[in-house]
C-alpha cells in the first residue's frame, strides 16, 4: 500500500519565477496612445485593450449606428449594404459591395470596391489605404475610427 500512496501524491515542482507580463511604453508613445484615445468611452478603451495581436477594432463616430463596433480579425473583412456583408451598413449613401478592410499578419489596409460615393481615409477619396491607429475611414455617411490591437503597437514601438 506504500507504493500505492506514492503514486497519487501530486508531483512536486518548484514555484514559477514572477513573470511581468505588464506593458511598459515610452513616454511619447504613451502620449500618442493618450491623443488618440481621448476621443474613446471606458468601455470602448476596455475592448481595445482586449484586442489580440493582429486584430482591430471600427467604431462608428457618425452616422445611424453611432457607438457601435466592429471587431477586424479576418484576413478580409467586406463592408457594404449587402445583407452577407461582414460589416452591414444600412442606408442609401452605401453601396452593397462599398469596401473590404485586408489584413496582412498586423498591417490592416481598406480598398474601395468602385462604390458610387467613395471611400475615404482621413478626409481624402482613396482606392486603397494602409490604415494607422486611430485613422478615420468614411462609408458613405458612416465615419468609423481605426484602433489597432495595443500588443502590435507596443511590439512596433519597441523596434
Amino acid at each position: 500500500m506504500g507504493d500505492f500512496d506514492q503514486k497519487n501524491e501530486p508531483e512536486r515542482r518548484p514555484a514559477p519565477e514572477n513573470t511581468d507580463t505588464t506593458l511598459t511604453f515610452s513616454q511619447e508613445f504613451a502620449a500618442h496612445l493618450a491623443a488618440i484615445d481621448g476621443d474613446v468611452t471606458a468601455e470602448e478603451q476596455e475592448a481595445i485593450a482586449a484586442l489580440p495581436s493582429g486584430s482591430a477594432l471600427l467604431v462608428v463616430r457618425r452616422g445611424p449606428n453611432s457607438g457601435a463596433r466592429f471587431l477586424l480579425d479576418a484576413d478580409l473583412t467586406s463592408v457594404g449594404r449587402h445583407p452577407n456583408a461582414d460589416i452591414f451598413l444600412d442606408d442609401v449613401t452605401v453601396s452593397r459591395r462599398h469596401a473590404e478592410f485586408l489584413r496582412s499578419g498586423t498591417v490592416f489596409e481598406v480598398k474601395d470596391l468602385g462604390s458610387l460615393n467613395g471611400t475615404y481615409f482621413d478626409g481624402t477619396r482613396i482606392e486603397s489605404a494602409r490604415l494607422t491607429d486611430g485613422s478615420e475611414v468614411q462609408v458613405g455617411k458612416f465615419r468609423l475610427t481605426f484602433y489597432a490591437s495595443r500588443l502590435d503597437l507596443a511590439h512596433l514601438a519597441s523596434e
